[in-house]
């Protein structure tokens, strides 16, 4: 049992609902436009590349990833492209930040079973606007004691949190698709942390060690956490 929670937190994006594969469709277009130049692997580096260079300045969400095909199409095109691709590109974004929402097996169920029983919180980043959307699109919004939409999620953003939150580190549950935005920072602060591993996720997430660490657990599925926290 996951003892003395007083706080759970979860993560929106590939969590609750469906997110990156709209990302990684769009970004398979998005390579094909610029077939004529580069590769389409070739071309998906490139826009990673923009990404992570961008990161400090943009943030994350969809308004950045079009502000980054943006740019990597300047660059490829070295200022060629045909307006065509710039709007193509921009019609892409627009359509992202209109898909409906997909929740992922179970959460409904989960958020009820919990609701009432401890104070419920979403706790994701990305775009502000972008994410107030989805949530109130999702019908998952009266679950929720507190929204925190936070621009990264590193230790101070969750101290931040806590701290918000009145909530010591150890009554404090993090559940999420990312073991370095939503485990490590949380058990550096001495939090409990859940991964519940989505079946594909953006490479910035991505770690090459394994954690070992008494407050951490792993479940295939969000529905597995009740029996561990439910009486």
């Amino acid at each position: 049992m996951i003892n003395h929670i007083s706080v759970i937190a979860f993560d929106a994006d590939d969590t609750l609902w469906m997110n990156e594969p709209y990302f990684q469709e769009v970004e398979a277009r998005f390579c094909g436009l610029l077939e004529d130049y580069l590769p389409h692997h070739t071309v998906s580096q490139e826009l990673f590349k923009t990404e992570m260079d961008n990161l400090p300045l943009y943030g994350y969400g969809i308004k950045a990833f079009m502000l980054c095909m943006i740019e990597t199409v300047l660059r490829v095109t070295e200022n060629t492209a045909n307006p065509e691709i710039l709007n193509k590109v921009i019609q892409y974004g627009q359509e992202m930040l209109d898909k409906p929402i997909e929740l992922l097996d179970g959460v409904d169920s989960v958020l009820a079973a919990l609701y009432g029983k401890y104070r419920l919180v979403v706790a994701t980043k990305g775009d502000l606007l972008d994410q107030e959307r989805k949530l109130k699109k999702s019908g998952l919004e009266h679950y929720f004691h507190h929204i925190e939409i936070m621009s990264d999620k590193k230790e101070r953003d969750y101290q931040k949190l806590l701290k918000h939150l009145d909530c010591r580190p150890e009554e404090f549950l993090m559940i999420g698709n990312s073991l370095k935005s939503d485990v490590l920072p949380v058990l550096a602060l001495g939090g409990h942390a859940v991964h519940v591993p989505y079946h594909t996720t953006w490479q910035h997430e991505h770690i090459d060690h394994t954690i070992e660490d008494p407050r951490f657990y792993q479940f295939i599925t969000i529905a597995e956490i009740l029996p561990h926290l439910t009486t």
